[in-house]
């Protein structure tokens, strides 16, 4: 691949242009806001001027509702080789396309599995789809030439390919990211009336429960509105466990021992099948998960800290496994929980302890 474009300049966009580019790849930008467009420009991620003639590639990067429109202009006025695009569903727009008579064999429709709570080009980096899966979504009419080049921009971004049937993709999506993301936002909805005495309390847990309740409303609408189905019938379930569980608890409420048993047993079997569910979740590098041992160590809020721990953890031949930080209320200070191999935590700690570092385990 010599060159690209890249049709929608926002965080995935320019994301993905910004990669290209860094791999020698010239790659032109074009968006229906054309400031948008050179602020990308700007960042290094290509040009914004027109190409001369057909490209290699075209990276349709529009909202999943727009997609199908600005593929059939881009394939009918034949700006490029291979088309593709990057909407988080992938049925729809396939469907979309196919209801207005277009030959698809040019065209391939993919999903990369990485994002940020931040959205447009200044939100974006070469680098965000490091090591991430990239969904592509290949039929018998695909030309090879065209999965040839999508696993090629796959490479320059540094994601892992991963082929999906269209449906059975968006079926995973609402599953893994668009009903977790309602339901954080209903979570974190829960807060925007509550008393200032009860949020001051917020630790790390609710932090990592609203996380991504912190994305873009319209961006998400346009999501949501592609996939529908299937994430109304996964809230469905969530709604028939939400009212097994308020029983459970009014019956740990009652006065009654068999309501109170009841509701006992009740509460322990939404725990057990959310640590069932959760065990399988995969662990670094989309390996097996595994259970590390957790050193706390408590730091001050200052420049330098964490790169000392590291480098401390590096001298007593520790490998850091995962790293979490829980910032102390009204105090410049928190817990960093470092998470190694079990056999190096007592290791790790008496070697921090020597350096000084107040360990709490």
């Amino acid at each position: 691949m010599r060159t690209a474009l890249v049709i929608g300049t926002g965080l995935i966009g320019t994301s993905a242009a910004l990669a290209l580019t860094r791999r020698g790849v010239t790659v032109h930008l074009a968006d229906h806001d054309p400031e948008q467009a050179r602020t990308a420009a700007a960042l290094g991620a290509g040009t914004d001027t027109a190409p001369d003639g057909p490209v290699d590639l075209a990276v349709v990067a529009a909202p999943p509702a727009h997609v199908a429109g600005v593929l059939a202009d881009a394939l009918g006025r034949g700006l490029a080789r291979g088309y593709l695009d990057v909407a988080s569903v992938k049925g729809g727009p396939r469907r979309e396309l196919e209801a207005r008579g277009l030959d698809l064999s040019a065209y391939l429709g993919t999903h990369p599995m990485s994002g940020r709570e931040k959205s447009g080009p200044l939100a974006a980096t070469a680098d965000l789809f490091e090591g991430r899966p990239w969904v592509l979504t290949p039929t018998r009419d695909t030309d090879t030439e065209v999965l040839n080049l999508a696993l090629e921009l796959v490479s320059h971004c540094g994601a892992v390919p991963v082929v999906m049937d269209a449906d059975a993709h968006d079926r995973a999506v609402a599953l893994v990211s668009h009903m977790p993301h309602l339901v954080a936002n209903l979570v974190a909805a829960r807060l925007e009336r509550a008393e200032e005495a009860a949020v001051r309390l917020c630790g790390q847990g609710i932090r990592d429960v609203t996380r991504i309740a912190a994305s873009d409303p319209r961006m998400w609408v346009d999501i949501l509105s592609a996939n529908p189905g299937p994430v109304a019938d996964l809230l469905t379930d969530v709604a028939a466990d939400l009212e097994e569980t308020v029983r459970a608890l009014r019956g740990l409420a009652s006065a009654d021992g068999d309501k109170r048993r009841e509701g006992t047993e009740g509460i322990q079997d939404v725990l057990r099948r959310g640590n069932a569910g959760q065990v399988r979740v995969p662990g670094k590098h989309g390996s097996a998960p595994r259970v590390y041992e957790t050193v706390v160590v408590l730091i001050d809020d200052q420049p330098g800290q964490l790169a000392r721990i590291f480098a401390d953890a590096g001298r007593a031949g520790v490998n850091i496994e995962d790293v979490r930080i829980e910032h102390a209320t009204g105090q410049q200070a928190g817990l960093v929980q470092l998470m190694v191999e079990p056999n190096a935590a007592a290791v790790l700690a008496a070697a921090l302890r020597e350096r000084g570092w107040s360990v709490r385990q």
